[in-house]
């Protein structure tokens, strides 16, 4: 296995590293009231696009969905904000809802590990598996998570980790990924958040979250 970046993503990280390290930064500072409106993020981006989730993020927070519930089945329909599977993901939004102070619990919970977290996680939320725990506990500051999704995979067979994509059919499979992931991580001495958020940014070309 290599121990070093190719060229293509070394170059890359060289010119997005500060912007990696800002956007770590600001996941690490989402204000608790935010919590619930990023799991929404989470809950709608299987399969849809990340742009659309965030921007359906944005509008639930402007009308206040926690504190209302309102119907916005039409948000997640709207070919500007088009969620694939909306009406499914529309219940899975109003079921967070209810079962929110479940949810906050864990999340505030002190003597969860990150990783201990993301299981409570994965098994609490309708809707999540463990790329979408990982992808949230991420996304309000939890470190040390690989979100195993296609762009990892294939920049890990890039950087010579995998010959072929991985089966990640089962939660022991993600978490051997997310083990060969860390070790090549620790084996160039870069943050694996920081490999994540280039690997997003090397097949999309920007760093959302």
């Amino acid at each position: 296995m290599s121990r070093r970046l190719p060229s293509h993503l070394a170059d890359l990280y060289k010119e997005r590293r500060k912007e990696i390290g800002q956007r770590l930064q600001e996941f690490s500072r989402v204000a608790p009231q935010k919590w619930f409106y990023e799991l929404c993020f989470c809950l709608m981006t299987p399969q849809s696009s990340a742009v659309h989730a965030h921007a359906v993020q944005l509008e639930l927070e402007r009308i206040k969905f926690f504190q209302h519930g309102q119907d916005v089945v039409h948000l997640l329909r709207d070919p500007a904000t088009y969620i694939r599977f909306h009406n499914t993901k529309h219940k899975r939004l109003h079921l967070a809802r209810e079962q929110w102070p479940s949810i906050e619990a864990i999340l505030l919970d002190r003597g969860l590990g990150a990783r201990e977290r993301r299981d409570r996680l994965r098994h609490e939320v309708n809707g999540f598996g463990m790329k979408e725990a990982s992808h949230y506990l991420r996304n309000i500051g939890h470190r040390g998570l690989a979100i195993i999704d296609r762009h990892l995979l294939t920049n890990l067979i890039a950087c010579g980790v995998y010959d072929e994509p991985p089966a990640v059919n089962s939660d022991d499979r993600y978490r051997e990924v997310e083990a060969a992931f860390e070790s090549y991580c620790k084996g160039i001495g870069i943050d694996m958040d920081e490999i994540d958020l280039l690997f997003w940014c090397a097949q999309t070309g920007h760093i959302l979250k």
